[in-house]
């Protein structure tokens, strides 16, 4: 057997750092629905939102954050478990078969049985790397949800035209008295309230 097609399996080891990286680095989209038939406003009011900011002091995403690091490092641990496993039988068959340990048929049903070892260790990276995706998908998607369904509610009295999401140099230059981040923040956290399934989440890690 191939060294390489059983460490191919550790593939999944990059989605551990997907975990920080989905957190750190999305840019949750803001509703830009407008109704067509209304006339714009005679002068705009805006305000922007720091996304970096946002990433790092949210609870909801700090606490999802740790969740999908933990998840993505069992996943590591599990692959990277039954791969070690693995290679030790394939070293000890080859060490058999130099000292002339099995007959013809035994060696051939040997290699059969790690090939197949090696195929189902690969079913398992693709399996559990598509639920931990469809798992930061899920995170993402109630991200975004939550900020805007808070803006919504924020904006009823502050009546802001616009509301920019600023990360990295999306803006080339906003002015610091349009930076409303600390209050959406602050807002943000005090409306969070763990779910049950990610509390037991958290405390079962």
């Amino acid at each position: 057997m191939k060294r390489k097609n059983m460490i191919s399996s550790l593939t999944m080891a990059a989605m551990v750092t997907m975990a920080m990286a989905s957190c750190n680095q999305s840019s949750p989209k803001m509703d830009s629905k407008a109704d067509v038939e209304q006339n714009a406003p005679a002068s705009l009011k805006i305000a922007y939102v720091e996304v970096d900011s946002i990433m790092s002091q949210y609870t909801f995403c700090k606490d999802y954050s740790l969740i999908l690091q933990k998840k993505g490092q069992n996943i590591q641990n599990t692959l990277a478990s039954k791969q070690q496993q693995l290679q030790a039988a394939a070293a000890n068959f080859q060490q058999k078969v130099q000292q002339n340990a099995y007959t013809r048929e035994q060696a051939e049903a040997i290699q059969a049985g790690l090939q197949k070892q090696n195929n189902d260790l690969q079913a398992l990276n693709q399996r559990l790397s598509t639920e931990f995706q469809t798992e930061t998908d899920k995170y993402n998607m109630a991200l975004r949800d939550s900020i805007q369904n808070f803006l919504k509610v924020y904006n009823q009295d502050k009546k802001f035209s616009i509301i920019f999401s600023k990360q990295g140099d999306n803006l080339l230059y906003a002015d610091k008295a349009y930076d409303i981040t600390k209050e959406v923040i602050a807002g943000l956290n005090k409306a969070y309230k763990p779910s049950a399934k990610t509390v037991a989440k958290e405390e079962k890690k």
